[in-house]
């Protein structure tokens, strides 16, 4: 069986996670979006608001679980027996982020690959961040954060 971990802080989880989420459900057994406690970020939301945010999200995909972690990712990955980490890319910088991360985790491990998958067009220029500040500037977000159809 074909796993694969894709993680994050998804504070919130948007639509660009979940397009990425959904794409990787089609290539994978099983997916597990693994929420990533993230201190050092400084979260808006808390551990248990943004898992049941991402699990509600994925409803709808029989294959992909919802988990947190609060230790390393090499750790988490490896005691979930997957072969793979899936991060989305929106722009080179990005990349430059992810690959730098990529590295470093297979330094401290070789039991499983990093896949980029490149973000949809349309949804490149969300994040987190920008809806957190759209947030708390009062403006209603819920056409980037809503449960999509699969």
């Amino acid at each position: 069986m074909k796993k694969c971990v894709i993680p994050g802080t998804f504070d919130p989880i948007h639509e660009g996670h979940f397009a990425i989420i959904k794409r990787a459900s089609k290539l994978f057994d099983e997916v597990i979006v693994a929420v990533a406690k993230s201190s050092e970020k400084k979260p808006k939301h808390s551990l248990e608001e943004r898992e049941k945010l991402a699990a509600d999200k994925c409803s709808s995909l029989d294959n992909v679980t919802v988990k947190t972690f609060d230790n390393l990712l090499v750790d988490f990955v490896r005691s979930e027996g997957a072969q793979c980490v899936v991060k989305g890319l929106r722009s080179v910088k990005d990349f430059e982020y992810e690959s730098n991360m990529a590295a470093l985790n297979s330094q401290l491990s070789k039991d499983f690959e990093t896949i980029f998958m490149i973000a949809d067009p349309e949804l490149k220029e969300i994040s987190s961040t920008q809806i957190r500040e759209l947030e708390s500037m009062g403006v209603d977000t819920s056409s980037l954060t809503r449960n999509s159809d699969c």
